[in-house]
């Protein structure tokens, strides 16, 4: 099978890495291409048998399973571009959330599927969202099905979810990094601890807690209870952040599903053209 990769920004370099990584996929089979082509290059570099193709076209001509990366702005021109060389016994993956599976089948005539992933898949590890095209084929559902497993869990959604599962699961990682990121300044400031030693703490204790979880030891609610002895330190921390985060919370949901809508609203009026 030959998979092609069209825009290799972060999350499409990510997915490159990651299917070569996990041998889900060749170098040798895979054609790349970005508008920067340095960004494709530089995958080259890494991986010599990859191709990096000269356009979209190119890529989408030589691909049989071909994943689009680039900003969902930028999709509806790029699908009238490639369509010439997309054919029924082919699959088109889209990356981007605010772009339906629906607006895109309106558009080519190949089975679509929207795969939602996140930076954890660099690690081989955390979900990636799906979302069937309604006239996506049997047999590509279950190659990408297969395909996915090899860098992440694949979790089919809904499209009423699409934005709080992948506030969770993509955007997630961010939101957690800059409150480690915050947890160890203040231990910094507070305290007579140096930078290095408390991020080298603080990035270990996450990874300690992930494996936890992973390894079914605890449940989040009963982890914090085993920690959080009853008139111990722990719980005084505790106490501070159930009295000063408030709704920070759902503050974050409501921004971003605002966003998400604003979003929703520019694409359907290219797609409905």
């Amino acid at each position: 099978m030959n998979l092609g990769i069209i825009g290799t920004g972060n999350m499409g370099r990510i997915l490159v890495e990651a299917l070569i990584d996990s041998k889900a996929i060749s170098p040798s089979s895979m054609i790349i291409t970005n508008r920067t082509k340095s960004k494709a290059m530089l995958l080259k570099d890494k991986y010599r048998e990859i191709r990096v193709g000269a356009t979209p076209e190119e890529v989408a001509a030589q691909s049989d399973l071909l994943f689009i990366c680039v900003k969902p702005l930028d999709i509806y021109k790029l699908l009238d571009d490639i369509n010439p060389h997309l054919s029924d016994e082919k699959c088109l993956i889209s990356i981007t959330s605010p772009v339906s599976t629906s607006q895109i089948e309106k558009k080519v005539s190949c089975s679509v599927i929207r795969v939602i992933p996140s930076i954890t898949n660099r690690a081989l590890s955390g979900v990636s969202l799906l979302t069937y095209g309604e006239n996506c084929s049997d047999l590509w559902r279950e190659k990408i099905g297969t395909l996915i497993t090899k860098i992440s869990v694949p979790v089919s959604i809904d499209e009423n979810i699409t934005r709080v599962a992948s506030d969770i699961v993509s955007c997630g990682p961010a939101f957690f990094s800059y409150l480690l990121q915050r947890f160890i300044q203040a231990a910094v400031k507070e305290t007579e601890i140096d930078e290095d030693t408390a991020t080298i703490f603080a990035s270990e204790m996450i990874v300690g807690l992930g494996e936890l979880l992973k390894q079914g030891h605890y449940t989040l609610p009963s982890l914090q209870e085993k920690v959080c002895v009853k008139g111990g330190i722990t719980g005084e921390g505790i106490k501070v952040l159930d009295n000063e985060l408030g709704n920070v919370f759902e503050h974050l949901f409501q921004a971003t599903h605002s966003k998400f809508k604003e979003d929703l609203d520019k694409v359907e009026m290219q797609f409905s053209k």
